[in-house]
C-alpha cells in the first residue's frame, strides 16, 4: 500500500475472517522450514503499488528469478479500497497469494486464523538484519511469533505556519516541543485570533493516547486500558482547545485530507506531514512555504510515531523456500534502499538508515525533513496496537467526539470506548 504518509496512516483497516477460515484455509502444504531449494511457481500480492511502481516491481522480481533459476513469480497488484476485503475472501476460500503485502493491523487476524508464517522459526536468521522496532511489529499480542517481514516505514514531523505564530505573538523561531507548550500557544493562538485560528485539526486517535505516554494495552496484550489517569488528562486538555477554538471546529469530521487542505489555507497552524508534503506546499501554496517551520513530532515517550508495511508467507504455500526468500528478498536492504529512492518512504533494515542518502545535508528542506525523519526512526514504534480494528477507531472516535461536545466527562467517555473495544476484542 503506497505511499505518502496520509496513506499509511489510513492503511491500518479492519480485517475480520469469518470462522470457517480458522485453522484452515488452502489445501494443506506449507510447512515452516524453508532450507530446502528455492524453486517453483509463487504468487506475489502488492496494495496498489503497480501504476505508480511497474517497472520497479518488474526489475524486482526479473532478478529474483535471475537468482534463482526454476522459480517464478507472478504478481498481483490490488487496489487500495477493498484491499482488507480481497484478503479476507482469499483467506476464506484458500486462495490467499503466497506472498502478501499487509500492515500490522492486516496481518493478525490471517495469524490468528493460521494463515501466516512464523518467520521466527522459518526466517530467524534474517532477523539481525531489520531493526528491531520494526521486526516487532508484526508480532500479535497473544501469540508467539513474528508474521510478517518489515518493509517499507515512514513517519515526518510537525510541519508550523510561522506567520501565524509570530501574529499570536510567538516566537516562530521556538515552536512546542513539549505537550504543555503545544497546549499553552494554541490557546494563546486562539486569543489573539479570536478563535478564527486553530492549531490543531484532528482529534486525539489511539495512536496521540501512545505519544502522550497512555499505556494502551494491559501487560498481557488481552485488553485495552487507555482510560487511565493520562489518558483521560489528554482528552481534557483537548477538550478545553476545542472550547476555546484551538481545535478546529471540524476536527470532529475531519480526514487526514481535509486538514492539509486547513494547514494549506492559514486556518490552521501546525500539522503533521512527510517530505512529500514540502513540493506540495511549494507548488501549490508559495506563501505558505516562504513561511514553513519544520519541527519534531511532540511525544512524552521520547519515541516518535512509525508507520510500517509488511510481507506476510501464506503458512499454506506448497513452496516455502521460494515464498520465504522472495520476500526477504523485497525486503532486504540493497532492495529497500532503491524503493526509498524512489519515494519519500524509508528502509526498515539496519544501517540502512546510516546511508549519506538519509545523513548528508545538501541545504534542502526536502533532505533536512529526510535526515530527522531518518533519525527519529531509529528508535521509532508504531503507537497503533496491532489489535486495534477499525472498528474499534470509529468506537473511540465517537467517544471522543462527546467529550469535546460536552455530552460525556472525559472519563465517561474513555471508560464507554474501552468497552466498546475491549467487546470487540473478545468477539474477534
Amino acid at each position: 500500500m503506497p505511499m505518502p504518509r496520509r496513506a499509511l496512516a489510513a492503511a491500518a483497516v479492519a480485517l475480520v475472517l469469518p470462522l470457517s477460515a480458522c485453522g484452515s484455509g488452502g489445501d494443506g502444504g506449507g510447512s515452516t522450514d524453508a532450507s530446502g531449494k528455492v524453486e517453483g511457481n509463487i504468487t506475489f500480492q502488492t496494495w496498489n503499488l503497480r501504476a505508480g511502481f511497474k517497472s520497479y516491481f518488474d526489475g524486482l522480481i526479473a532478478d529474483f528469478e535471475k537468482k534463482y533459476p526454476g522459480t517464478h513469480v507472478k504478481w498481483i497488484d490490488q487496489p487500495a479500497e477493498g484491499y482488507p476485503d480481497k484478503l479476507s475472501a482469499d483467506a476464506a476460500g484458500g486462495t490467499l497469494p503466497d506472498v502478501v503485502n499487509v500492515s500490522p493491523d492486516l496481518v493478525a487476524p490471517l495469524a490468528k486464523a493460521g494463515l501466516a508464517m512464523d518467520l521466527d522459526k522459518a526466517a530467524a536468521k534474517y532477523r539481525p538484519e531489520y531493526l528491531a522496532g520494526a521486526w516487532a511489529s508484526h508480532q500479535v499480542p497473544g501469540m508467539s511469533g513474528t508474521y510478517a517481514f518489515p518493509w517499507y516505514l515512514n513517519t515526518g514531523p510537525l510541519f508550523y505556519n510561522k506567520s501565524l505564530f509570530e501574529k499570536a505573538g510567538l516566537d516562530p523561531a521556538k515552536p512546542p516541543t513539549t505537550y504543555d507548550d503545544l497546549f499553552a500557544d494554541a490557546l494563546q493562538m486562539a486569543g489573539k485570533s479570536g478563535g478564527k485560528v486553530a492549531t490543531l485539526a484532528n482529534v486525539p486517535t489511539i495512536e496521540d493516547f501512545g505519544r502522550y505516554g497512555v499505556t494502551l494495552m494491559n501487560r498481557q496484550g488481552t485488553a485495552f486500558a487507555f482510560n487511565d489517569a493520562k489518558g483521560v488528562e489528554l482528552l481534557t486538555k483537548y477538550k478545553q482547545l476545542y472550547d476555546a477554538g484551538a481545535l478546529d471546529p471540524q476536527a470532529l469530521t475531519a480526514t487526514p485530507e481535509s486538514s492539509g487542505k486547513k494547514f494549506l489555507t492559514g486556518a490552521v497552524a501546525m500539522n503533521p506531514g512527510s517530505a512529500l508534503d514540502l513540493g506540495n506546499f511549494k507548488k501549490n501554496a508559495p506563501s505558505l512555504y516562504r513561511n514553513i517551520g519544520i519541527t519534531d513530532q511532540i511525544t512524552s515517550t521520547g519515541h516518535v510515531n512509525m508507520y510500517v508495511m509488511g510481507v506476510m508467507v501464506n503458512s499454506r504455500t506448497k513452496h516455502t523456500p521460494a515464498a520465504v526468500a522472495f520476500a526477504h528478498f523485497v525486503t532486504d536492504a540493497q532492495n529497500q534502499m532503491s524503493f526509498a529512492k524512489k519515494v519519500a518512504i524509508f528502509p526498515s533494515t539496519a544501517g540502512s538508515l546510516g546511508d549519506p542518502y538519509f545523513t548528508k545535508e545538501d541545504g534542502t528542506d526536502e533532505t533536512r525533513v529526510r535526515i530527522a525523519a531518518a533519525k527519529s526512526l531509529k528508535n521509532a514504534v508504531n503507537y497503533t496496537p496491532v489489535l486495534f480494528s477499525d472498528q474499534m477507531k470509529t468506537a473511540l472516535r465517537n467517544e471522543v467526539a462527546k467529550a469535546l461536545q460536552g455530552k460525556e466527562s472525559p472519563k465517561q467517555a474513555l471508560d464507554n470506548a474501552v468497552n466498546a473495544v475491549n467487546r470487540l476484542l473478545t468477539q474477534g
